[in-house]
């Protein structure tokens, strides 16, 4: 059922672009190119319902009722990516871990020795002295 509804969405959604394509605007004529085409509404003067605009309307109805019923029906259908898999076991990770050899957990957990030739020097530093005014 969703296979035939895409299909037909589809199909609407292109007969649709061509539809608003191929329409000409409001003020296409010579006097709305000087200004002289237009009138006091806000969208320009109402003219009379050629063939172009109502295929554009039955589409845009038709477009939008498709929409809603593919939006339905994605979220009946409940399918998953992960359905009918079953979770791991929590001891499931452990197990899959190779295991370490025993000289790697000991360096692993021993922290390396500090080999230090010579502590550092201390050095307390003075202020400079302010000169004797006499």
């Amino acid at each position: 059922m969703t296979a035939l509804i895409t299909i037909v969405h589809v199909l609407i959604c292109i007969i649709l672009i061509v539809a608003v394509l191929l329409q000409s605007g409001k003020a296409a004529d010579l006097a709305g190119a000087f200004g002289g085409g237009g009138s006091q509404t806000a969208f320009g003067p109402r003219s009379t319902a050629t063939i172009m605009s109502k295929v554009t309307q039955v589409c845009a109805i038709l477009f939008m009722v498709t929409s809603l019923s593919l939006w339905i029906l994605s979220g009946t259908q409940g399918k998953s990516a992960v359905s009918g898999v079953e979770a791991p076991a929590k001891d499931a990770a452990a197990q899959t871990l190779p295991a370490a050899k025993p000289d790697d957990k000991a360096a692993a957990v021993t922290p390396p020795a500090k080999t230090e030739t010579q502590p550092p020097a201390k050095t307390e530093e003075k202020p400079p002295s302010a000169p004797d005014k006499k």
